[in-house]
């Protein structure tokens, strides 16, 4: 061995494992119980593949909830694709592990944050103990007509989060 245990890309892995196993469960059972995920991303990694007109409004980061109304939840060892509900507008997004910021499931007040260092490139995972969330949600348009009991995906300020 010629260097050092990388704690920290290890760290990084299990993390994103992590997620990875949590999304393969929801996809095949749904999401259990209060369960629902604030997943923050870097709009601008360069595998995520977002509508341009989402890419335009959220030029660095985006926040969605994955709650009432999602479809299609599809989870691979690098990332996960869903469609989501904006405004009556429904979009396919595709986000890779690594372009995730925060993994939240305010139900249980569980949290991942991936920071970057200026000194280093590497992503480090930080456990948080995240509050329930009552973040104020952009809400453009009404519920859809075609699936009332499903509700819009929102887009929240991680500024909610913030101590």
């Amino acid at each position: 061995m010629t260097g050092g245990i990388d704690y920290g890309n290890l760290m990084h892995r299990a993390m994103r494992g992590l997620i990875q196993e949590v999304l393969e469960g929801v996809a095949k059972d749904g999401l259990p119980l209060d369960h629902h995920f604030f997943i923050t991303f870097d709009t601008g990694h360069p595998d995520v593949e977002i509508a341009d007109w989402l890419s335009d409004r959220y030029p660095g980061e985006m926040t969605v909830v994955m709650q009432h109304w999602y479809e299609d939840l599809d989870v691979t060892n690098e990332g996960f694709a869903v469609t989501l509900n904006f405004g009556d507008a429904p979009e396919r997004l595709y986000i890779p592990y690594d372009a995730i910021k925060t993994f939240v499931d305010p139900s249980v007040e569980f949290g991942l944050r991936f920071e970057s260092s200026e000194e280093e490139d590497a992503q480090r995972p930080h456990l948080t103990n995240a509050a329930p969330a009552e973040a104020e949600a952009e809400d453009d348009t009404d519920e859809p007509e075609e699936k009332p009991q499903k509700k819009d995906a929102d887009i929240v300020s991680l500024d909610s989060f913030r101590k």
